[in-house]
């Protein structure tokens, strides 16, 4: 197994190749994801309390695992040069998280710090601009409408952009099969 720097630039590498699609199917994900992402901190809109905040972390953090899941899954193709697979993404995410974990930890582990500090950095500048420090860190409190529309759009962004970086780490460390369809192993 190639060293964590090493698989990160090649999930860079087939990122640049395969740009459109991996955007796609990461924004397709992350739109689908919005509906309970904005649910959740409508819910507790007026609930000042850190446990309700709390709350709505645990289900964004679930929503979220569940999106990046299927975009790996999804994306399992394009270290190959195929498109994207989108029938059985979620199974097939979930079974390469698996084996990328057992595989390589610390190659996971280095993408998900390089996506999130990507992702905090597309997001919390944004978030405490609208928001303010004490709402982004703890409950909403009824903040505007329109403050908290900056920072939900910033979650997408930032979300849409740094999907299919892990989700391609994922699959290299998994080891998946590289080869395209009807071909056989070296």
């Amino acid at each position: 197994m190639p060293a964590p720097s090493g698989t990160l630039r090649a999930a860079l590498g087939v990122l640049r190749r395969h740009a459109r699609t991996a955007w796609l199917v990461a924004l397709a994900a992350t739109l689908v994801n919005t509906v309970p992402d904005v649910l959740r901190q409508v819910l507790v809109w007026d609930d000042p309390r850190l446990g309700a905040a709390l709350a709505v972390d645990a289900v964004g953090f679930t929503t979220g695992l569940i999106a990046q899941l299927w975009v790996t899954g999804a994306l399992a193709g394009l270290p190959a040069g195929r498109g994207a697979e989108t029938a059985g993404a979620l199974r097939r995410g979930v079974v390469l998280a698996a084996r990328a974990v057992r595989r390589a930890p610390g190659t996971v582990l280095a993408g998900v710090v390089a996506g999130g500090a990507v992702s905090a950095l597309l997001t919390i500048p944004v978030s405490v601009a609208a928001l303010g420090a004490d709402r982004v860190l703890g409950p909403l409190d009824s903040p505007g409408v329109g403050a908290f529309t900056v920072a939900a759009v910033s979650d997408l962004v930032a979300s849409a952009a740094t999907l299919p970086f892990l989700a391609v780490v994922l699959v290299l460390a998994s080891g998946w099969p590289a080869r395209p369809p009807g071909t056989s192993p070296a």
